[in-house]
């Protein structure tokens, strides 16, 4: 490499190292504008619909505002003191929950026959169990720390509707002024990769709520239908973990089998919460998501994983949400790049 080469090579090192110590901290301010970005992104087809019938952009946006103001009412009144009594009572519960698992160290401590490598296994458990008050005093702070963390986020929940608001009021505005930075020999050939990108991110953006959203509504039923504690924030922690692919269906399933466990101690009820939660994975595999997702990323498996690994280390749970799309930005734009069409 010539030395022109190097010094580009330490100056795009050093910018990245410097965006990454400005999103550290600036990550709630970033958490905000993710948030409202995708709020926007989600809303923005709604708006042009309500646009086609001869409506201004000012009062479509005021239209739609107007409807989201009256289901933000209804789930105000309604869903919010339902969750935050479930929340309520899952922290109450939390030390009961760690004294079950010290509990049942102790029992397999108990019942571990006397032969070889029986030594090494009842190391492993004092090990476990003594760690286990730590790990109860670790739990409650994460507990709370989330709860502050929602509080403070409050914040950004308020800010978010302004935000969302003038970033569809000035969308086409910022994609003019975006359009004529551009480059006039590339401008054509970039635009078309801006139009391939925005429609794999928007599907997936849009088709991965849907299924989220399906996914909570379905869990929470199931473990309604089966009478398992904490349902809604079973349900909640299901769909969320339906962004997360591969892995995604095995982690849903952890807290309901917990709690299943937990209150009725029973071989049948595992059985049935797991057969309900492969079910409902089942629908989301073959039904659901071939319905809502008509186009596939088609993404490499190893390429999936490392971005949701790397971007979910980087920017947390906007990180593991973002990291298929930014993956199929990145896969759109090598392939055009491949086929020559940034050539001069």
């Amino acid at each position: 490499m010539h030395r022109g080469d190097y010094g580009k090579l330490i100056a795009v090192i050093l910018l990245l190292c410097l965006i990454a110590a400005a999103g550290y901290a600036l990550q709630h301010t970033i958490s905000c504008f993710l948030l409202s970005w995708v709020i926007a992104y989600l809303l923005d087809p709604l708006v042009m619909r309500i646009e086609k019938r001869t409506l201004r952009r000012t009062r479509a946006l005021v239209l739609l505002y107007a409807i989201l103001g009256i289901l933000s009412i209804f789930f105000m009144a309604i869903m919010v003191p339902k969750l935050t009594m479930g929340w309520d009572s899952f922290v109450e519960d939390l030390p009961l929950y760690i004294q079950k698992i010290k509990q049942i160290a102790l029992e397999w401590k108990i019942r571990l026959p006397d032969r070889y490598g029986s030594d090494e296994i009842q190391w492993l458990i004092d090990k476990v169990s003594n760690n286990i008050d730590s790990a109860a005093q670790k739990a409650g702070v994460m507990v709370y720390s989330f709860g502050s963390r929602i509080f403070f986020n409050i914040f950004n929940i308020v800010l978010s509707p302004i935000l969302v608001f003038f970033m569809l009021y000035y969308k086409q505005t910022v994609i003019d002024t975006l359009k004529s930075w551009l480059p006039e020999e590339r401008k054509a050939v970039i635009i078309d990769i801006g139009l391939e990108v925005n429609r794999s991110i928007g599907g997936y953006l849009r088709g991965q709520v849907i299924v989220s959203i399906i996914v909570a509504l379905l869990s929470t039923v199931a473990l309604l239908v089966l009478d398992i504690a904490h349902p809604i924030f079973c349900g909640i922690f299901a769909g969320a973990a339906s962004v997360l692919p591969f892995i995604g269906v095995l982690i849903a399933t952890l807290p309901a089998l917990f709690f299943a466990w937990y209150q009725y101690q029973s071989i049948a009820i595992l059985s049935q919460t797991g057969f309900a939660f492969a079910l409902i994975y089942f629908l989301e595999g073959y039904i659901i998501k071939p319905l809502i997702f008509k186009e596939s990323m088609n993404l490499n498996p190893l390429m999936t994983i490392v971005m949701v690994m790397a971007l979910g280390e980087l920017l947390g749970f906007w990180g593991i949400m973002l990291a298929l799309p930014i993956a199929a930005a990145i896969k759109i734009t090598w392939g055009h790049y491949l086929r020559g069409d940034f050539a001069t």
